[in-house]
């Protein structure tokens, strides 16, 4: 899928804020490898090189568009270009980041104990995770995509959701890790804009579902059912803004030294 950096940092301090509370939790003091996967246009692995400026950052994505703004922002940071799920570092991590990223992966119960596995020992992983896959926004684009127009060519394209509850992911990684701090939170955004929520979507959700409409009409139009039901769902305050309520996962997992 093409990601179009431009669309996805619209709403860049809302995107921003979680990533900046999963790093507060991080308490490495001189990690010296770090990764970034699903680094994206990397402004969130240019606050990991600014507080660990001493540490070897690398930033993981397999997004070229969203690379190539990366790499003309951040020249100093390397880049790589490869899929998370094929993710083999030549160097152990001493932490991992991720930051809205892990949820485009299914099989969680491969993916994070092989993570793990990437660190050296007291190495950390730290992710989080966009939870909303139940929010309204998520649930008409879902129904949409399977009604009767659209069922052939978008219904495919609707899978289970990919975040398990926060008890799964601690009896997954308490085995296998010396410390675990887990939550959940809801952040209560306030976004501006005509139907603001489509706006948010069209960076995220809403993309594979109109790139696998190829003809532009077909586009246009599936996106104008799906903008109409978001509009009574999330319909705009008296000041013109948009309430739009989503919940994000954090797991912060540190292995046992040797």
């Amino acid at each position: 899928m093409a990601w179009n950096p431009d669309q996805y940092h619209l709403y860049s301090d809302h995107r921003l804020r979680p990533a900046l509370d999963l790093l507060s939790q991080v308490q490495l003091i001189k990690p010296l490898v770090i990764y970034d996967l699903g680094c994206g246009s990397g402004n969130v692995t240019s606050f990991l090189s600014k507080r660990w400026n001493e540490s070897i950052v690398v930033g993981v994505d397999n997004s070229t568009e969203m690379l190539a703004k990366a790499k003309s922002d951040y020249p100093a940071i390397e880049w790589q270009h490869s899929d998370i799920s094929e993710f083999d570092p030549s160097s152990a991590g001493h932490l991992i980041f991720s930051n809205a990223a892990l949820h485009w992966l299914d099989d969680h119960e491969t993916l994070l104990p092989n993570l793990l596995n990437k660190l050296i020992p007291g190495g950390v992983l730290a992710v989080q995770m966009p939870n909303n896959f139940q929010a309204p926004s998520h649930q008409l684009l879902y129904e949409l995509a399977q009604s009767d127009r659209w069922q052939k060519r978008l219904g495919h394209l609707v899978r289970p959701a990919p975040v398990h509850k926060l008890e799964w992911y601690y009896d997954l990684l308490s085995p296998l890790v010396a410390d675990l701090n887990l939550w959940e939170t809801s952040y209560f955004q306030v976004l501006e804009g005509k139907n603001a929520v489509l706006e948010w979507t069209r960076g995220t959700a809403l993309r594979p579902f109109l790139e696998t409409l190829g003809d532009e009409r077909e586009r246009h139009i599936f996106e104008e059912e799906y903008a109409e039901r978001l509009m009574e769902a999330y319909p705009q305050q008296e000041d013109g803004s948009t309430l739009y309520p989503f919940s994000r996962l954090f797991i912060v997992a540190q292995t046992a030294d040797d």
